[in-house]
């Protein structure tokens, strides 16, 4: 395992996530091609998996721009306070991890196509392995303090994220 994480936190910091987009579009692309009608069940999964993913996308904008200490006209990511309250009360990592898992298991039950399964999977498996190097690198810029913020939200599921806050307020 320690070889596997020294390997993982060697790769150039974009190349995983750069494959994983290159797979998204691939399988989105694909999913225009390929959609036949199938389970209309699974197809209103899939649109829900969508709409869910643009909340966790466009919510740490909002978040990082009022808490996050990004000075006036820089990139909202450029944070320089660790950002713990609303989304990032419920995961870690809402944008470059749960909003992409959930839009390649959209487009997985849309499209329910075995191309869109294999390439969802391949970038989604990427996409989370990005996140442990993420994970690093807010270690290294924020400490302790993100230690401590490891222990209580999870990396990418929301449905725990809610149920720790929850029982988080329902403590206090």
């Amino acid at each position: 395992m320690k070889r596997f994480q020294e390997f993982l936190y060697g790769l150039h910091p974009f190349l995983l996530s750069s494959i994983a987009g290159v797979l998204t579009v691939a399988q989105i692309v694909l999913a225009f091609f390929l959609h036949r009608p199938g389970s209309e069940t699974l197809e209103w999964a899939g649109w829900i998996c969508l709409w869910t993913s643009a909340i966790f996308g466009w919510l740490p904008i909002i978040a990082f721009r009022r808490k996050g200490g990004v000075s006036r006209g820089k990139s909202y990511i450029q944070t320089t306070v660790l950002v713990d309250t609303g989304i990032y009360a419920i995961v870690r990592h809402p944008q470059d991890g749960t909003a992409w898992l959930l839009i390649n298991l959209g487009v997985m039950l849309i499209a329910q196509h075995w191309a869109g399964v294999v390439l969802g999977l391949v970038s989604m498996g990427l996409v989370y392995l990005d996140t442990f190097k993420a994970d690093q690198y807010c270690i290294e810029k924020f400490g302790d303090a993100y230690q401590r913020y490891i222990e209580r939200v999870p990396r990418v599921n929301f449905v725990a994220g809610i149920i720790r806050l929850v029982g988080r307020r329902a403590n206090v």
